[in-house]
């Protein structure tokens, strides 16, 4: 009985790892198509109202962009599952830690970020649409709550560093773990560079540009561990 039960486990640990990797891929993958829609769309404009008038134009791609990255975000709930069942003999709390703040970032983003990004794509539509200063005033003053909570600092706490610090200590855990190093240390490095990205302007406000950086090491560090997930027994 008792070998039966550790078969039926193995089997699930199998498939939950296999799960996670084929998530993690995906994810990853969704990442650089996010990023090639980004570029192609141009200079992204600063103030509510220019936002407005840039979304007229890039309706459909930004559409694409928050649909990819909702699902970005839902396919971090099943790698960060995964992750902390193959590493809970290193360290379970730390790891448990880990997963959490990953976990965090994915629903702050799909209840806070996208749909303020969604607000603005559709007040876009009815910007474009309006004939009166009276009505396109009122819509750019509604285009601004969201505008602005989408340039807070709050936002830069959520969305990159704590996904970073979660990242780091998982990052940390894979040292000891069943990853390779090379998944390991760019885990370290995605989350130091989220951290310094978010901290650093407050020094040296250049440093902000860091995040783009990150994003792209966060790309190579959910790929390789998706591979490294499909390759665990």
């Amino acid at each position: 009985m008792n070998q039966e039960k550790a078969m039926i486990n193995t089997v699930d640990r199998k498939g939950l790892y296999r799960l996670g990797g084929i998530s993690a891929i995906v994810l990853g993958l969704s990442y650089i198509l996010i990023t090639v829609v980004y570029v192609l769309g141009g200079a992204l404009p600063s103030g509510a109202e220019e936002w407005l008038k840039y979304l007229v134009g890039h309706t459909t791609a930004w559409w694409t962009i928050l649909a990819l990255s909702a699902l970005t975000d839902f396919l971090f709930l099943p790698v960060a599952l995964a992750l902390t069942i193959a590493l809970k003999e290193v360290n379970r709390n730390a790891v448990l830690a880990g997963a959490s703040l990953i976990a965090m970032f994915a629903i702050l983003d799909l209840t806070v970020t996208w749909p303020n990004y969604a607000s603005l794509i559709t007040l876009s539509g009815k910007y474009a649409a309006v004939t009166s200063d009276v009505q396109r005033t009122v819509i750019v003053a509604a285009a601004t709550y969201a505008w602005s909570v989408l340039n807070s600092s709050l936002f830069a706490v959520y969305a990159i560093l704590v996904p970073s610090l979660g990242i780091l200590i998982i990052g940390l855990a894979m040292l000891k773990g069943v990853f390779n190093k090379a998944t390991a240390y760019s885990g370290l490095a995605t989350g130091i560079l989220g951290i310094v990205a978010v901290v650093g302007p407050f020094v040296i406000s250049a440093l902000g540009a860091i995040a783009i950086i990150a994003s792209v090491f966060t790309t190579v560090w959910v790929l390789l561990a998706g591979v490294s997930l499909c390759q665990l027994d």
